[in-house]
């Protein structure tokens, strides 16, 4: 058995050496492609866009100005497009129904002062109890609060120019029924706070503009170029064009520009002032670009090739802006990505 026994391992020791002296060497490094490339040294750059963006001209104080209460439009005393000085009557109502209130309310006023003597002294006489007297008190209170209303609406019967300006639209004419608050004139102080451009935009454009950034304004009417600056922004979208309301103000070294009329169109170039970092690459280096996404390959070493997603924030005329995913890398790959994975090895030509 010992005979048999030395034979196995004799036999075992000569198989393994046999072994050990046929074993494939490793070629897997070896047979690895090395695929040449040429890179580029990534340096971010400050980037301030801009967005384009159309509207009318308006005024800071243009008012729609009505009445306070509802009646009948005695008359309209301005028409659209002429001018008018503070303080001046621009409208007024039919008084006949407001004078009768006041009227009936100072009635009301002399019957509650009559009442509450009468009240008082029947009191102090012990035929009238406390709680009597101060009902006539209450009840005297109330006529004179309902006077106090009346004689102030007795007083808005008319419209009253708060300040120089000119009327832009007259939406109701003498002998319409109006209620409160139905718009009666559209009036504009002109030159008294300056031109503003009203504009539309998106929502991830309102994000983006800030109060105070630049602006470039044009229009056909104007015939040159106006700086303006963000004056103004919306809290809330515009439920009629679905769009939120940027205002920029005109920066007007001089007289405001006789040439120029609320509801013009005009046109605008914001410079967004919030810089960003960005990466301008060229266009062969970008992959799979889709929807402002796509991947790039960069390397660190020089030796493996890593691929990285990248966002596109624009496309320029010679070069394609990226706004992230290159934040800690080194150098971009711009030749020879398309034959490349992720961990490739490469060598730079």
């Amino acid at each position: 058995m010992n005979k048999f026994r030395n034979i196995s391992i004799a036999l075992g020791l000569l198989l393994a050496a046999w072994a050990c002296g046929h074993r494939q060497p490793d070629t897997s490094l070896a047979d690895k492609e090395i695929i040449p490339v040429v890179i580029m040294p990534l340096v971010s750059k400050d980037t301030a866009q801009s967005v384009s963006a159309t509207g009318t001209f308006t005024t800071d104080d243009e008012t729609v100005l009505s009445f306070k209460n509802g009646g009948a439009i005695q008359q309209i005393q301005v028409k659209e497009g002429d001018a008018f000085k503070r303080g001046q009557l621009l409208a007024s109502l039919e008084p006949t129904e407001i004078n009768t209130a006041v009227k009936q309310s100072q009635l009301a006023l002399e019957k509650a002062e009559r009442d509450y003597k009468r009240a008082r002294q029947l009191y102090l006489d012990s035929v009238a109890t406390k709680e009597q007297m101060e009902n006539a008190q209450t009840a005297l209170e109330l006529a004179k609060q309902d006077a106090e209303r009346a004689a102030y609406n007795l007083g808005h019967t008319g419209i009253r120019a708060a300040f120089d300006g000119y009327v832009l639209q007259r939406p109701a004419n003498a002998g319409q029924i109006v209620g409160p608050g139905t718009p009666v004139l559209v009036v504009s102080g002109t030159g008294r706070s300056g031109w503003l451009l009203k504009v539309g935009v998106g929502d991830r454009q309102w994000a983006a503009i800030q109060v105070g950034d630049g602006a470039t304004v044009t229009s056909d009417a104007i015939g040159k170029p106006i700086q303006a600056e963000v004056y103004r922004k919306s809290e809330g979208i515009d439920p009629q064009s679905g769009t939120f309301t940027i205002y920029l103000k005109l920066k007007l070294a001089e007289a405001p520009l006789p040439t120029l009329a609320s509801g013009m169109f005009g046109k605008a170039e914001i410079r967004l002032a919030s810089k960003q970092g960005a990466w301008l690459i060229p266009y062969e280096a970008l992959l799979d670009g889709d929807a402002g996404s796509g991947y790039v390959f960069v390397t660190d070493d020089g030796k493996m090739a890593r691929r990285v997603p990248v966002q596109v924030g624009g496309i320029q005329k010679d070069h394609i802006m990226i706004t992230r995913g290159l934040e800690h890398a080194q150098s971009l790959i711009v030749s020879g990505s398309p034959y490349l994975r992720d961990g490739s090895a490469i060598t730079v030509k």
